[in-house]
């Protein structure tokens, strides 16, 4: 089994990261965006030296809170901006093209290659679906009764956390040929008590899971059977014993990132504590946990063949730092797995 090894990206982001994520087609290819108002492209190199390099940056009006690749063939990017917009970026000459405006900032935005969209969610309480076979046509808006804070898809289903505890669940191939908003497929309070900051669906289009401000994990499945969700869980993580001299207990942090493996269904978990811990989702246990980063998890990303995970590291929003600024302490590290590392137990 080969070892693995761990390298940091070199020109990190001045400022926090918001998301990080993998070409589907190339896992040597990384995009990262920040509240330094940039997107940073970064190839990653096999062999001796450097690791890695940073092809381009794109600048923003604003701060960027979510990033996506598109189309591998039109070597498409998308972004979502604290300036309102939906933007599409071409990764090689740098044209960014506003696809759509909302009336408050974008949190997330979300590509589907199977049904050829591009969903946006919005602190606006909407959903933004673009038709990328349509261009030039006006999204498809769809209400939402909260705020969004966490978006993620499967291959046929689209899954929205909002404020409240709300879920809501939708069917890619029902929102592809909708002219008008569709009811979601299903809606769900959250396994959760506290404000869910991510979510990710499992790449077997089975399920998924979310996290919270609040230490912990709920894995869910979609099926609507009993017998499906008497299958659902959650459990605390993240968190470290308080000494007893400020009176013992726990010291919660947010578990501020989740990812699936591509091809063994584990995930990955990232919070405010600086770790990063891997889960068998099956087996409900913890795999194994990773040395202390030197500052919060904020963001994850396993590459298409599970070879690479990057971990996006900044101070996190919740110390409470007056002047926040992530500038000199955010960096962005890759691990290369070794071959089993991420297989669980349960995996054939």
């Amino acid at each position: 089994m080969a070892p693995s090894t761990q390298f940091e990206l070199p020109q990190p982001p001045t400022d926090a990261v918001s998301s990080l994520v993998f070409s589907p087609d190339s896992s040597h290819r990384l995009l990262v965006s920040s509240w330094d108002r940039h997107v940073y492209l970064y190839q990653l190199t096999e062999g001796e030296g450097d690791n890695a390099n940073l092809l381009n940056k794109y600048e923003h009006r604003a701060p960027v809170l979510d990033v996506c690749f598109g189309d591998a063939s039109n070597n498409d990017a998308y972004t979502a901006g604290m300036d309102r917009q939906v933007k599409k970026i071409d990764l090689i000459s740098g044209e960014q093209t506003v696809l759509s405006k909302h009336s408050e900032p974008v949190r997330c935005v979300v590509y589907s290659s199977a049904h050829n969209l591009l969903i946006s969610a919005s602190w606006d309480n909407t959903l933004h679906v673009h038709k990328l076979s349509e261009p030039g046509s006006d999204p498809l808006v769809i209400p939402l009764p909260g705020k969004p804070h966490a978006l993620s898809s499967s291959p046929t289903k689209l899954v929205v956390a909002m404020t409240a505890r709300l879920v809501h669940i939708y069917d890619l191939p029902t929102l592809a040929a909708a002219t008008s908003p569709p009811a979601p497929w299903q809606t769900r309070e959250s396994s959760l008590k506290f404000l869910t900051r991510a979510v990710a669906c499992m790449p077997n289009d089975a399920g998924y899971a979310t996290s919270s401000i609040e230490g912990r994990v709920a894995v869910e499945w979609f099926e609507d059977t009993p017998e499906s969700q008497a299958r659902k869980y959650a459990f605390k993580c993240h968190r470290q014993a308080a000494p007893e001299e400020e009176g013992g207990g726990d010291i919660v942090y947010p578990v501020n990132a989740l990812a699936f493996h591509p091809v063994y269904g584990t995930f990955a978990s990232g919070g405010g504590d600086g770790t990063v811990a891997l889960w068998d989702a099956e087996a409900k246990r913890r795999m194994r946990q990773y040395q202390k980063f030197p500052e919060a998890v904020a963001s994850l990303g396993f590459s298409g063949d599970g070879k690479y995970l990057a971990i996006g590291v900044c101070p996190g929003f919740e110390t409470g730092m007056e002047d926040y600024t992530g500038q000199g302490r955010t960096r962005v590290f890759v691990r290369e797995l070794g071959e089993t590392e991420a297989k669980g137990k349960g995996t054939k």
